[in-house]
């Protein structure tokens, strides 16, 4: 099979590579489509310069090719998306990638691939950032009518901001203040400002859109807050806001020192990797709760644009969104698309 590996650059080399068998609970899908994530050029970037080239890919989108033997809830010919484990083998920017099943879930029929593709691992990590880390209720059990919770989401029009947004409105989290481009049509049309959502534009000076999200609480207190930027000032501006003694923010960068952050405040890092360590559980319900979202169609996948020449296409996507190109769209594969595949 075809697979393309990243290196710092980012550069992309497409080699010829065993299709992979799955483990006793793992799945081996044909992928149809993969996602890309800042993350696919980040990490080469911050190895070091020895390191080899891998593939990066974390969201697979296709049909399943062979599961393991302790597997039941797939078999082969089934539509799926799932989430790949980081840095481990079998990576979504190939013909054949593998997951684990509790990080794979069924595609409704009105989903496409592109769609399954830009979901996996930045709706993962919103979840992951409003239950496990800021304690919020869940979508299922959520706050009820009339009350009060108010949130900020700090990189609203990133695709793990528009999931965040789309999860706080089922656990009826209110009033949400986004910030985010004004542009971001897609966010706005998640919110409701009858109950006080607004969208506070990044792009202002920091001491206006501070007072921006002042007004925007209208005086109620700030105890939750999502950075999903998690660097340009972003958590100065929330803190400026946030409940000095009773706050919670959760983070998004790691390895980094954010200092100045007051010492009453609840501070944690989100990490979408958990899903294949402690919060393994968590991933499982929540991939599927997403996928009755889908199914219903409550959840909506974040906006996709597809990259010419499938697997020859990932450097060139990889690189604009290095260079911050990308604009609340996914950049998404088709693997058909790739120079080779399917003649050989």
């Amino acid at each position: 099979m075809k697979e393309a590996l990243v290196s710092k650059g980012p550069k992309v080399q497409i080699v010829d590579s065993p299709i992979p068998k799955p483990g006793p609970n793992q799945v081996v899908t044909k992928v149809i489509v993969s996602g890309s994530n800042p993350k696919d050029w980040k990490r080469p970037e911050w190895s070091p310069d020895d390191t080899p080239p891998a593939n990066q890919g974390d969201d697979i989108s296709g049909i399943v090719h062979a599961v393991g033997a302790q597997v039941s809830e797939f078999q082969p010919g089934d539509r799926i998306a799932a989430f790949h484990e980081m840095m481990a083998p079998g990576g979504s920017y190939a013909e054949y990638a593998t997951s684990w099943a509790h990080t794979t879930f069924h595609l409704p029929p009105p989903t496409t691939f592109e769609q399954g593709a830009a979901i996996p691992l930045a709706a993962m990590t919103a979840a992951i950032a409003l239950y496990a880390r800021l304690g919020l209720p869940q979508p299922w059990l959520p706050a009820p009518p009339g009350t009060k919770i108010p949130l900020i989401i700090y990189g609203a029009g990133s695709a793990v901001g528009s999931y965040a947004v789309q999860l706080a409105q089922r656990s009826n989290i209110h009033p949400l203040i986004c910030v985010a481009g004004k542009a971001h049509a897609h966010v706005a049309a998640l919110l409701s400002p009858e109950r006080g959502d607004v969208i506070v534009d990044y792009r202002q000076p920091a001491p206006a859109l501070v007072q921006a999200l002042r007004d925007a609480l209208a005086g109620a207190k700030l105890e939750h807050a999502f950075d999903a930027v998690s660097e340009k000032g972003s958590y100065e501006n929330i803190c400026h806001v946030l409940d000095p003694d009773s706050g919670k923010i959760t983070l998004v960068l790691p390895g980094k020192q954010y200092a100045g952050i007051p010492p009453g405040v609840q501070q944690s890092l989100t990490r979408v990797g958990d899903v294949h360590a402690d919060l393994k559980d968590f991933g499982y319900v929540y991939f599927r709760y997403m996928a009755k979202g889908l199914a219903e169609g409550w959840f909506k996948a974040q906006p996709q644009e597809v990259v010419a020449g499938g697997l020859e296409g990932v450097e060139r996507g990889l690189a604009d969104l290095k260079e911050g190109r990308a604009s609340a769209v996914k950049y998404v594969f088709r693997i058909a698309d790739t120079p080779g595949v399917g003649r050989e």
